[in-house]
């Protein structure tokens, strides 16, 4: 058995932590609660098979991370954790015209074919649709997923880390910093107390740069600023509406007491500021109100920023890190961490035990980031 430090308590650090945990390995994971974790702003909409992104490596990961969520779910229930944030919903793609709905059903049919778990695939008149979710404009029709959902990042992410304790992981708040020989990494630094460990797992998503860069490794993961808003609809019953994919690159999910959440911006320049800004809001509250003007009574009440993270190329990178003993890294989930995340850490604690994965390792070498 070897002893495991992560660093970064994210949705896959979480993962990872967990699934290293429940297999009897020993694990230590540091996080210093960095304000603006993509984890704690993010709302997870669960329904990567509409996507138009063609990239086969990143759709099976997306698919796999979708797939992996009812197991996921019920492991994490046998725990003792019911509170995870994760409800299965459905999903609909609204369209404003024929045209693009018949395109779209023809694409989701034919995933369908080889992907169960989408569940039911149906073509929504107006009338269907409206009732379904009914803020939005009577124009739209839409395709219905029934095996779409939601979930909420910080929910799902304290749910694997309350977990990951119970099966024997600690937990330490601070500052980490890597602890190296040679060409080996020994542990880290927190603070001033030395933790010791065979193999480091970096999981520090926006910020691993960092925490690489006293190696000697420039490691190319930039920080995406999201704003994503929080709308109250005062005694609606929304906790069974369906998660919502405009005919934009934003999305609208709905919560249980009246919640909704609008996101998310996507702001390549701002680095890590954090300010909620009037444009963002204005952007968002623009583009949802004109699908869907009910909410033009709904209460504001708040504004998240998070920061994704991204790699070269948008292509998530995962594995041991070449010419470094001890090292892995798993970053650059983007926009799909929430979808995904859960799954990519349990690959990582696969690989740090030496154990096989579903996923090919060649499409997400720890080289692609790395300079």
């Amino acid at each position: 058995m070897k002893k495991h430090i992560v660093i970064g308590g994210g949705i896959v650090g979480a993962s990872t932590a967990y699934h290293l945990a429940k297999a009897g390995e020993q694990v230590t994971l540091v996080d210093r609660q960095d304000p603006g974790q993509a984890t704690e702003a993010g709302a997870g909409i669960i329904c990567p098979w509409l996507t138009n992104r063609s990239n086969k490596s990143w759709y099976q990961l997306v698919e796999n991370g979708a797939a992996y969520y009812p197991e996921l779910i019920e492991a994490l229930e046998k725990d003792g954790e019911t509170e995870t944030g994760y409800k299965q919903v459905g999903a609909i793609n609204i369209f404003d015209t024929e045209e693009k709905l018949d395109r779209k059903m023809e694409v989701a049919l034919k995933r369908r074919e080889t992907t169960p778990e989408m569940g039911e695939v149906t073509r929504l008149g107006a009338e269907e649709t409206h009732k379904l979710f009914p803020v939005l404009s009577e124009e739209y029709c839409a395709v219905h997923i029934s095996g779409g959902a939601r979930v909420n990042g910080g929910a799902i992410r304290d749910a694997l880390l309350r977990a990951a304790e119970k099966n024997g992981a600690e937990i330490v708040s601070g500052d980490a910093s890597l602890v190296y020989e040679s060409n080996s990494v020994t542990g880290v630094k927190v603070d001033e107390e030395v933790y010791k460990s065979d193999q480091v797992l970096v999981t520090g998503g926006a910020w691993a740069k960092g925490i690489l860069k006293p190696l000697g490794l420039h490691f190319e993961a930039r920080p995406q600023k999201a704003q994503i808003i929080h709308l109250d609809l005062p005694n609606s019953h929304t906790n069974e509406w369906p998660v919502v994919l405009p005919p934009y690159n934003h999305y609208i999910l709905a919560f249980e007491h009246g919640r909704i959440v609008v996101g998310a911006t996507k702001e390549d320049e701002a680095r890590f500021n954090n300010d909620v800004t009037a444009g963002g809001v204005s952007e968002l509250l623009d583009k949802v109100l004109r699908v869907a003007p009910g909410l033009s009574e709904s209460h504001y009440v708040q504004t998240k920023v998070g920061f994704r993270p991204f790699t070269p190329g948008s292509r998530p990178v995962l594995g041991k890190v070449s010419g470094v003993g001890g090292l892995f890294v798993a970053n650059g989930l983007g926009a799909s961490g929430l979808t995904s995340g859960p799954y990519f850490g349990m690959e990582l604690a696969n690989i740090a035990m030496g154990k096989e994965t579903k996923i090919n390792r060649d499409d997400f070498d720890p080289s692609i980031a790395i300079q």
